[in-house]
């Protein structure tokens, strides 16, 4: 029988947008017809690249660094991460141990492609990261969700992980603080994730790309730190969040060597390597001043708290304050309309662009996700229309 050119493959079938381009270019079509659209769906820092790291990628673009690169990154950049990494958590790592990739998303598809069989299950937060599933399901493994508790500040239900887990596990995903809930894993759950990993000889990947911003004084526990964890963990991180690079796209994991050689490999049969220049403006980032972290990291502090109290301030919607990442996930359960009907009501009524929580899992229904990424004044307005739109909304 011959094949229909146009019949893809079945590990592709599963794939859908990620919601946050869909509703950006909803919102920006509407900007173009003249509407005023505030912008509260993309996960993206409003801050330039910090001058010292957008000036050293000027230099060595003019330097001619340009040409190929090792596949798994140059070895300047991975020094400069497994010092920075291993300060960042206490432990020491070789730069053997570390892979750099054009972007964070070639770490989470990388490793999971070397370690995932078909039926594998995975455990991953739900709602979480729309790329964890879709990952998992390319590879043609099993996805096992794990709801993330409210009233856990958006932690795993560790009763819901306990009779999920099993001899058929091969892979834990977390993501302390979260997207899009900005909930961080308390320490007593990380030691019962770390030895339900050792029990179960599953491995765990971190994904650490908002570990930089967060609002608590007491430090997060990194799972790799457990005894028995350094050999089954995946630390996966990047420089968007922390350094506003979005466009730049650079990331790294951090590995057992035996993986990382073999995510080298991927990376050589796949993207090649990741530009020269982009890598030389890296080591800027994690050796130069860190204070406009810090600075940044206070103003994203501040506008959380003036988001979460403008939130809980309108009738029917009760918003948990964030103890890291970018993001608030307020509960809008009171309206009785789903989230998506929500979201689309509020980026036509208000002109808000923000998520529907959906787009993160289906345990993500009832809530709203709305990023501070812009300045508090276009969060306050955002705000009044918000309340607005749902004041006329409760009088119909």
């Amino acid at each position: 029988m011959k094949k229909n050119h146009q019949t893809f493959a079945n590990r592709t079938a599963h794939l859908e947008p990620e919601g946050a381009y869909e509703v950006l270019a909803r919102a920006q079509k509407m900007e173009a017809d003249g509407r005023e659209i505030i912008h509260l769906e993309i996960g993206q820092p409003d801050f330039r690249t910090f001058p010292n790291i957008g000036i050293e990628g000027i230099r060595a673009i003019a330097a001619g660094e340009t040409r190929y690169t090792p596949s798994a990154g140059i070895p300047a950049l991975r020094k400069a991460i497994a010092d920075s990494t291993g300060a960042r958590i206490g432990m020491e790592f070789s730069p053997r141990q570390v892979v750099v990739g054009p972007g964070a998303k070639p770490l989470l598809f990388f490793p999971m492609m070397a370690l995932l069989e078909p039926g594998d299950e995975v455990i991953y937060p739900d709602p979480g990261f729309p790329s964890y599933r879709a990952i998992i399901e390319t590879m043609g493994a099993v996805p096992v969700p794990i709801p993330l508790k409210e009233e856990k500040d958006f932690s795993f239900d560790m009763e819901e992980f306990g009779r999920k887990v099993n001899d058929r596990t091969r892979l834990i995903i977390i993501n302390p603080p979260s997207n899009p809930t900005g909930g961080i894993i308390p320490g007593a759950d990380i030691l019962t994730l770390a030895e339900a990993a050792k029990k179960f000889d599953c491995w765990v990947l971190s994904d650490d790309i908002y570990t930089q911003l967060v609002y608590t004084d007491e430090p997060m526990k990194n799972i790799m730190t457990i005894p028995g964890m350094k050999e089954r963990t995946i630390i996966m991180d990047g420089f968007s969040k922390t350094y506003a690079m979005t466009g730049w796209r650079l990331g790294y994991g951090v590995m057992p060597e035996e993986l990382a050689d073999i995510v080298g490999l991927l990376l050589t049969h796949s993207v090649g390597c990741t530009a020269a220049f982009t890598q030389v403006a890296g080591i800027e980032a994690l050796t130069g001043d860190q204070e406009q972290v810090a600075a940044i990291r206070r103003i994203f502090r501040s506008r959380r708290d003036v988001i979460v109290k403008g939130l809980n301030d309108i009738p029917g919607i009760t918003c948990r304050l964030p103890k890291g990442a970018f993001y608030v996930f307020p509960n809008i359960k009171s309206f009785g309309k789903s989230s998506k009907e929500m979201a689309n009501y509020l980026l036509e009524e208000a002109g808000v662009a923000l998520l529907p929580g959906t787009s993160f899992g289906p345990m993500g229904e009832g809530y709203l996700r709305l990023t501070f990424t812009n300045s508090s004044e276009a969060i306050e307005k955002a705000l009044a229309l918000i309340k607005e739109a749902l004041f006329k909304l409760r009088k119909k």
